[in-house]
């Protein structure tokens, strides 16, 4: 059940290659044009997503490769081992998920850091802020614990705590809410999953169903217009890889789930598939969430889970991340 706007781009736009969405904002979903667009230049700090300005503080190229490292050596030490016997994988996901991944790769990390991980601080802002503004505050700064966890912990100051928190919280969360929110996807659409399939092929499938990262907006900016002239020089642009993974010209039974399609598809080359952005600007977690997502999923196969049979309906809320919001694992 799709919020009444993301069902609306689907009943109105879906095939279309370009679209006026908003007085000033054009939506694209034309493989071709979105190709074009997102090569045109690159994303400026304001479109980054997870790197843009921290309360108006710039995040420098330095400051985010460091933290890139960081997070990228967490990950790779949580991949060494097998996920503990006693992990629990029933009950609601994607907070089930969440819950794991936060334990797995932060649980050297002190209280004030892994408590950024809650999903209820997605309920607002200034529910964030406040709890961050308390970590600072608090005496005893931070001790070692991740390599994350190493990088804030050289923030001398009450403001460069802050930002240090903020920063952690910016680089951490994205991994556990995308991975869990993608095996949660995956569940959903085609679980219980034929023991042929390889769990990356169901991955890819529900990133194309439903990608996370389902809209790339790029503001105005005079290189669009020379690209298309139905683009105006006051237009924002928005790509919409929610459409373009569901164009029948690109996809056979486009809305159908056929994890089986990937045996044949290179993800990093099929028209019109940005699950992580486009080729010339892919995102940088797409290498820790597509292991990670597959340690999962194949766990969560091989104890036999699937959805709770009795649930026939799960709603997809419009958020920046895009999902199911509550499924019942058994």
């Amino acid at each position: 059940m799709f919020a009444p706007r993301l069902a609306a781009l689907f009943r109105d736009h879906l095939g279309k290659d370009l679209f006026r969405l908003e007085p000033d904002t054009i939506g694209i979903a034309g493989h071709e044009l979105a190709d074009a667009i997102l090569a045109a230049r690159r994303a400026t700090e304001g479109e980054r997503p997870t790197f843009k300005p921290l309360q108006g503080r710039t995040i420098s190229h330095g400051e985010a490769a460091t933290l890139m490292r960081a997070i990228g050596h967490d990950v790779r030490q949580a991949l060494k081992e097998p996920l503990p016997a006693n992990a629990k994988l029933t009950g609601p996901w994607p907070l089930t998920g969440h819950t794991l991944l936060r334990d797995l790769i932060l649980h050297p990390d002190q209280y004030r850091l892994r408590m950024l991980m809650s999903r209820y601080l997605e309920l607002t802002p200034k529910l964030t802020w406040s709890v961050i503004a308390v970590g600072a505050a608090l005496p005893g700064w931070l001790k070692p614990g991740t390599r994350l966890a190493q990088v804030a912990a050289g923030a001398t100051g009450y403001q460069d705590r802050r930002h240090a928190m903020g920063m952690y919280r910016r680089t951490a969360a994205p991994v556990c809410f995308t991975i869990s929110t993608l095996v949660a996807n995956a569940l959903w659409l085609g679980s219980p999953f034929d023991d042929g399939v390889p769990s990356r092929h169901i991955l890819h499938e529900a990133l194309r169903l439903l990608p996370p990262s389902w809209n790339i907006l790029r503001n105005r900016s005079p290189e669009y217009p020379g690209i298309d002239p139905r683009i105006g020089h006051g237009d924002d642009v928005l790509i919409l890889p929610l459409l373009s993974h569901r164009d029948p010209a690109l996809w056979d039974e486009p809305h159908e789930f056929r994890p089986e399609r990937w045996e044949h598809l290179d993800p990093d080359s099929a028209p019109g598939y940005l699950p992580f952005g486009h080729v010339s600007e892919r995102c940088w977690g797409r290498h820790l969430v597509m292991p990670l997502a597959e340690l999962l999923l194949d766990r969560v196969r091989e104890t036999g889970l699937s959805v709770d049979p009795r649930q026939r309906k799960a709603k997809v809320p419009l958020l920046g991340l895009l999902g199911v919001d509550f499924i019942h694992v058994r």
